[in-house]
């Protein structure tokens, strides 16, 4: 079977709104024509990374006390904050943090949900395990997660939401490379109590080279969801 393409566009630093609307234009755009087939208009794929200065986004059934903070304190310390479409409930997003969002039409690979979430999974898991670390799935818990079987060693190391409508995806999921953790200190991360938030530089000991992760992280993309990503300029 011939290979989905993928668009490609690394759009660096943006605000999250900006990405935000991004997506839903997007995701938009697809879902009209797939309800307008006689056209003859195919839908298309998108893979899209950012780094978004520092924001703290809560899922559309997430709980709001789980953010430790005021709202005067977030102004305070520059944070933005963004009740959104998607699922799960409260993550943070900023710097030095890969942050993915696939536009994809499941139709065109499987309409299974689960299944997309346990690959965007396995799309972490094999680029940690290229840095030597073992990236694990904890039951119940959508994300990645190093020793999620040790009590008190739980760590995660890349949080998951999504958003479908019509089979077309969007939002995705927030991996820490060299990410500051201590932005997590005034959050419950995904509303889990007494559980750590981990960064490829802290499990490592050392700072990583973005550019060096994007690749690997676009690369185990086209293998497990068995794509070809092409680089586009998005307008």
């Amino acid at each position: 079977m011939e290979k989905q393409k993928i668009n490609f566009r690394d759009l660096g630093q943006m605000n999250y709104q900006s990405a935000w609307d991004l997506q839903e234009s997007l995701l938009k755009e697809n879902v009209r024509r797939k309800s307008v087939p006689e056209t003859g208009e195919s839908t298309d794929h998108y893979l899209l990374f950012v780094e978004h200065p520092p924001v703290y986004t809560l899922g559309k059934s997430g709980n709001k006390e789980n953010v430790l903070l005021s709202d005067e304190e977030l102004q305070a310390n520059q944070i933005e904050f963004f009740h959104t479409n998607r699922g799960g409930d409260i993550t943070f997003h900023g710097p030095d943090q890969i942050v993915g969002y696939p536009i994809l039409d499941l139709e065109k690979f499987y309409t299974d949900i689960g299944k997309y979430l346990r690959n965007i999974e396995e799309v972490i898991i094999l680029t940690m395990a290229e840095y030597g670390i073992k990236g694990e799935r904890s039951s119940g818990e959508t994300g990645v997660w190093i020793d999620p079987d040790l009590p008190g060693r739980e760590r995660k190391i890349c949080a998951i939401g999504v958003r479908c409508s019509r089979w077309i995806t969007m939002h995705g999921f927030a991996f820490n490379v060299n990410t500051d953790l201590s932005y997590f200190n005034h959050i419950i991360p995904c509303g889990i109590v007494n559980k750590q938030v981990t960064s490829l530089q802290r499990e490592l000991g050392r700072e990583l080279d973005m550019q060096e992760v994007k690749e690997k992280v676009k690369r185990n993309f086209e293998s497990v969801f068995e794509a070809c990503l092409v680089s586009e300029v998005l307008l």
